[in-house]
């Protein structure tokens, strides 16, 4: 038998004990990742119905590193390539990776994406047992998966029985549970309201990043899509001009809004419109270009930008208290992740299009009927509290 991505949770088990078996079955967990050949455990995993795998082949499986340990960082603090520095904001920072998959779906969409990253400096600092749950979550919701690594703290804990260890192991299992049973759900093409460039380069995967961060909910290409009115803001700033520039700009003279940070784009029939400190405006058929005059060096406040280009009535989803949540609009499904605490209070969300039902699926219960109400052009429920993870799924 084959681990399937698409279907299983797969764990990266480093130095398995018998004992351990227990605690893969509580989580759910199908199949164990063994980088080394550990002939005892993977006898006892084939006794209970658990797949055991040697070192995953990137030929056969798109295996994508380099992300963040997930969860929430101090209010007020980001983490940057330099490490993690001093900010204004008290909103808090947010380690997110879901985007990880939309990139790689982009670059291979016939592959189930694997994010299988290191530990990284979780191996060294306190970080919560929840946040296993998250990365799987985040993963699976983005129509990819996460091979599943137990820090050395968390392990300990959890062979030695202690409360608040098991307790996140058990929520885990929920989850992964959830997550198979729903899979159907998850991963749908995103909305093309802002569509963004991906060329393989970190430039362009940061605007994703927070394209996703902020909520812009984006489609992410790697080549040209055709003019589209669904399609309100074009994004192809901090990549590789690319060679043949006029299907990009046909998305403008179609009436759309192609938003760049450089001057590859320039054509004859453009006409000045108007001038800002950072970009400048140009009408182009029926459409508008947007050209920032520098490269992108805050992609989060370019993200806002790029909202308020597309405007609040027509972007995929907006969300109300909810500052640690990350929002996915998928087809006709919203997925919603909150890498924080529980929320106490409800979630206003408004989703573009009219709807009459709305389905709320979480982990544990069965699936709700939400209230809901015609905004503009948008869909509003408001949803209780959530703890971890839901899909909204519109009709």
């Amino acid at each position: 038998m084959v681990f399937d991505p698409g279907k299983q949770v797969v764990a990266h088990w480093r130095e398995g004990q018998t004992s351990d078996i227990a605690l893969l079955q509580t989580a759910k967990i199908d199949a164990v990742w063994l980088e080394t050949p550990q002939p005892e455990f993977a006898t006892a995993c084939a006794a209970a119905g658990i797949l055991v795998t040697g070192p995953l082949e990137p030929g056969k499986l798109e295996t994508v590193k380099g992300g963040l340990w997930p969860g929430i960082r101090s209010a007020g603090r980001r983490r940057t390539p330099d490490g993690e520095v001093a900010s204004a904001s008290a909103e808090p920072w947010v380690d997110a990776n879901g985007y990880l998959v939309a990139c790689q779906r982009a670059l291979e969409p016939s592959k189930t994406p694997l994010l299988a990253y290191d530990l990284g400096d979780a191996a060294t600092r306190m970080v919560a047992f929840e946040t296993l749950e998250i990365a799987l979550a985040e993963a699976w919701l983005m129509g990819g998966n996460f091979a599943l690594q137990v820090e050395d703290r968390y392990l300990r804990a959890l062979r030695a029985g202690d409360a608040k260890a098991r307790a996140a192991w058990a929520k885990l299992g929920q989850t992964s549970a959830w997550l198979k049973q729903n899979r159907a759900l998850f991963g749908r093409p995103a909305l093309p309201v802002v569509t963004a460039l991906y060329d393989g380069r970190g430039g362009s995967r940061e605007l994703v990043n927070l394209l996703c961060r902020r909520n812009a909910s984006p489609a992410v290409v790697t080549t040209a899509p055709k003019p589209s009115p669904a399609i309100k803001a074009l994004v192809a700033a901090s990549v590789t001009p690319p060679t043949d520039k006029a299907p990009w700009l046909a998305q403008a003279a179609a009436g759309g809004l192609l938003v760049v940070d450089s001057d590859w784009w320039r054509d004859p029939a453009a006409k000045p419109l108007r001038e800002e400190e950072d970009r400048r405006f140009f009408a182009l058929g029926k459409g508008q270009v947007v050209e920032y005059r520098k490269r992108i060096a805050e992609p989060s406040e370019f993200a806002l930008d790029v909202i308020d280009l597309v405007t609040h009535r027509q972007r995929a989803l907006r969300l109300w208290n909810a500052p640690a949540i990350i929002g996915t609009r998928g087809g006709n499904v919203v997925t919603l992740l909150n890498y924080g605490v529980s929320v106490p209070e409800e979630i206003q969300l408004h989703t573009l299009g009219h709807f009459t039902r709305a389905l709320l699926h979480v982990a544990g219960a069965s699936p709700v009927a939400l209230k809901v109400a015609k905004r503009a052009a948008m869909t509003e429920v408001f949803l209780p509290r959530l703890e971890r993870a839901c899909a909204i799924e519109f009709s």
